[in-house]
């Protein structure tokens, strides 16, 4: 291997450089790996919302479920109001360390700041999915 293939894969493995002042509760590296796994999941069954324009359309029409948003999103008033949506309507939410990481999780080419997982009546992973929510709704003081 020459020095070139070993500095691309310490990149890659390591954690992004910028993490937004405002990413709180952010996921330890067990709980992202379930989150990144059930957003797949979601996003395969088309139980998502993708981006902030659709987010908070599904946060204000009281669809429940899980929020995850990206860490790494600059500007951070891109996304900024949104937790605060999330807290008024009781809907527990989790930052994972890249958007890059969401968004090949929910299968696109483009890096996501932020998704919406929504319970449905034919989603597949229910037992994971209520797993994943416990875990974040206990990491949320304020719900």
């Amino acid at each position: 291997m020459s020095d070139t293939e070993t500095n691309t894969e310490s990149k890659k493995d390591s954690a992004p450089l910028y993490v937004s002042p405002i990413a709180k509760p952010l996921a330890n590296k067990s709980l992202e790996k379930k989150v990144l796994k059930l957003v797949k999941k979601a996003a395969k069954a088309k139980c998502t919302r993708r981006g902030v324009k659709e987010v908070v359309k599904s946060i204000r029409k009281n669809e429940k479920g899980i929020l995850v948003l990206a860490a790494n999103i600059y500007p951070m008033d891109v996304i900024s109001h949104i937790p605060v949506l999330c807290e008024e309507n009781k809907i527990p939410y989790i930052f994972v360390s890249s958007k890059e990481a969401l968004g090949e999780a929910a299968t696109t080419k483009r890096p996501t700041s932020c998704i919406h997982i929504i319970l449905k009546d034919d989603f597949p992973e229910k037992k994971k999915y209520d797993e994943v929510f416990d875990e974040v709704k206990k990491l949320n003081q304020s719900l």
